[in-house]
């Protein structure tokens, strides 16, 4: 029997073939950790639909940023959580709001941890929805603009490396930038939520953040599960408006845009393995099901492997814990 003359087998033969060959790799400086933090809080409170997650206070984000540090986790993402909302998510934009806050204690203890902030009115909105509501219900679009730019302004002032807006609103990286470039602030960059879908995999998030909009839903704003090629415009749009970056959420089954956007810009490319994909590993390996460790790492580094450079995940700290192993 004939073989071919190359046979790829060879080269899976041992673990320094494997390594050597490796198309795809995954390290902890790939890797953002989103982290929630709340104020008035004194003592961190577990999420009980995300195992080994926790709303955090202010005074433990010290104690976080060292763990990262150590670690080699070079961002976090920032939800915030406040006392009190109101219907125009003013906590939002206060120079004393809890992710202003967070953010000046994490740049002053640690200067080198970058910071992402992530942008949007959902938390702070007394109804949950991510933008100003008419008479009926429905997000006003254009007069939600000016609250993201102030918003946006607010956490650049606060030391913010980089703005991250996830509202979905037509038109908001644009005025964005232009807010952020009339503060002064030109070269702070923004990481658009570009494709942003609605998806059933929000759930334990909205849990985490007490964000889940009090009546009818964001499939309005959100990008249909369906639409590919729609996710793709968005994306565009977004570049063209000032995005340094771009994002897909959730990522899992979403693997597929992430390759479609991928081919579509050279712009730095994240995905974000959401809330409801790290309850699902959770609780299979919780219950015997899954090798947590393995699932963990294969599922990330497929998120790599789709086109995404960086990877913001629930499963950052375990994930590089393993990777240092």
């Amino acid at each position: 029997m004939a073989f071919p003359v190359t046979r790829p087998r060879r080269l899976r033969r041992t673990a320094a073939l494997r390594d050597l060959v490796r198309e795809t790799t995954l390290a902890p400086g790939d890797l953002v950790l989103p982290l929630f933090v709340e104020a008035g809080l004194t003592a961190a409170a577990p999420v009980a639909s995300m195992p080994g997650v926790s709303r955090l206070p202010l005074d433990a984000l010290d104690a976080e940023a060292r763990e990262l540090e150590e670690l080699g986790i070079p961002a976090v993402l920032l939800f915030g959580i406040p006392q009190a909302k109101d219907a125009s998510g003013s906590g939002a934009w206060a120079d004393d709001g809890v992710v202003q806050e967070a953010t000046r204690r994490l740049k002053a203890a640690h200067p080198e941890l970058l910071v992402i902030t992530d942008l949007c009115l959902c938390e702070y909105t007394s109804h949950g929805h991510c933008g100003l509501l008419d008479e009926h219900g429905a997000v006003r679009n254009d007069a939600t603009l000016d609250l993201l730019a102030r918003t946006a302004v607010s956490q650049a002032r606060a030391g913010a490396d980089i703005i991250a807006p996830s509202d979905m609103m037509d038109g908001r990286v644009g005025a964005i930038r232009a807010a952020l470039d009339g503060d002064g602030r030109e070269e702070t960059p923004i990481l658009s939520y570009s494709a942003k879908f609605a998806s059933a995999f929000y759930g334990p998030f909205r849990d985490a953040a007490g964000s889940a909009p009090a009546a009818g839903d964001r499939r309005g704003y959100q990008v249909d599960a369906a639409n590919a090629r729609e996710a793709v415009r968005e994306t565009l749009l977004d570049i063209e408006e000032g995005a340094d970056m771009v994002m897909v959420k959730p990522a899992l089954a979403y693997l597929d845009v992430i390759r479609r956007i991928r081919e579509a810009t050279d712009l730095p490319l994240a995905a974000y393995n959401v809330s409801g994909e790290y309850a699902m590993v959770k609780a299979a390996a919780h219950a015997g099901w899954l090798d947590e460790q393995a699932t963990v790492l294969e599922t990330l580094t497929a998120i790599r492997r789709a086109g995404a450079d960086i990877v913001i995940s629930y499963h950052a700290k375990d994930a590089a814990r393993w990777l240092q192993t």
